[in-house]
């Protein structure tokens, strides 16, 4: 009898040092820590990984928390662990899968150059690896045969990366937006030309009403065969070059670049940045209209449209003179 209240006793001493460990919040790592759990991966390997990470001190905690809850599932994911949590508290996370990741948003209008600095400012991706995939134009070839890069089909929209999403990956995921939107928009329209037209458009507003005007001018023009004259065309030549000084200089508009509009007539050779639907559907759809130039308003607030050389300098000057009031 005796024995027995010693095992007992021992039992007892060993289960409450057990449950004092469970309740115990542990971190044995500095500053904050991953842990990526595969699909298949049992308790143990779990309970492994974390103990390794520091985020439980042993295996055996998680397993006794799973022992605990044998009907919860375990999901599989990336964790980010940066603070002293309790096996229970690990095991709840995971258990209801509280997966990191990067929310990366694309503005609509941003180009390749842009994305690459989003990404690198989240810390989700090296920016030299996502431009060496967003040049490679096969992603989007069987839509447009013509295309030189992923430049105006990486679509603008709000995306969840982890530290294992590849820039392959990721600019998959960019394109199949891009493919659900003009499957809605355009039908059988001619994507290269279409989304070309809708890159310029997004950059030269944000105002959404002046979109299918904008696209309305530029149609206008290629009608007459006037030089387009598109600024931001003129800025994404300079970025191409790794010339661009965050302004636009006479060396930059008299550049021989195949994009830069005010030597070259027609619509440069491919997209300048990614269009958002809104822009898409006015290059689609553009207004029928005379006017043949626009100006931004010298208040802000969109552009002053004319139809006549004569009034479009007469507008070019009224903004000029209350930029240099401003400046």
């Amino acid at each position: 009898m005796k024995k027995l209240l010693i095992i007992v006793a021992v039992l007892i001493a060993c289960i409450a040092g057990a449950w004092a460990f469970l309740d115990q919040p542990y971190a044995g790592f500095q500053n904050e820590t991953f842990v990526t759990i595969e699909h298949g991966t049992g308790t143990l390997d779990i309970g492994r990984a974390l103990a390794q990470a520091g985020v439980i001190r042993y295996p055996w905690q998680l397993w006794m928390e799973r022992a605990m809850h044998p009907g919860s599932k375990l999901q599989a994911g990336e964790y980010r662990f940066q603070d002293a949590a309790t096996p229970a508290e690990v095991f709840s996370r995971i258990a209801r899968g509280d997966i990191f990741f990067f929310e990366v948003t694309v503005p609509e209008g941003s180009n390749m150059f842009d994305i690459a600095h989003i990404l690198e400012n989240a810390g989700a991706m090296a920016p030299e690896d996502f431009l060496k995939t967003a040049y490679d134009p096969s992603a989007i070839r069987d839509l447009d045969p013509n295309a030189r890069s992923l430049e105006g089909y990486l679509f603008p929209s709000t995306y969840r990366l982890t530290h294992s999403t590849t820039p392959a990956e990721f600019c998959r995921q960019m394109t199949a937006q891009f493919r659900r939107h003009w499957k809605q928009l355009a039908g059988q329209a001619d994507v290269h030309q279409a989304v070309t037209l809708a890159s310029l458009v997004e950059k030269e507003t944000g105002v959404a009403s002046e979109r299918p005007l904008i696209a309305g001018v530029f149609e206008n023009r290629l009608k007459k065969n006037m030089l387009l004259q598109c600024d931001p065309t003129t800025i994404y030549a300079a970025l191409l070059e790794n010339r661009y000084r965050d302004a636009i200089h006479k060396s930059d508009l008299a550049s021989r670049n195949e994009y830069n509009t005010y030597q070259h007539p027609g619509l440069p050779p491919g997209p300048i940045a990614n269009p958002g639907a809104d822009s898409i559907a006015a290059a689609l759809h553009p207004a029928e209209t005379n006017f043949l130039y626009f100006v931004a308003k010298p208040e802000g607030g969109g552009h002053n449209f004319s139809t006549d050389l004569a009034s479009h300098e007469k507008a070019t000057k009224a903004y000029r003179k209350k930029a240099r009031k401003a400046g």
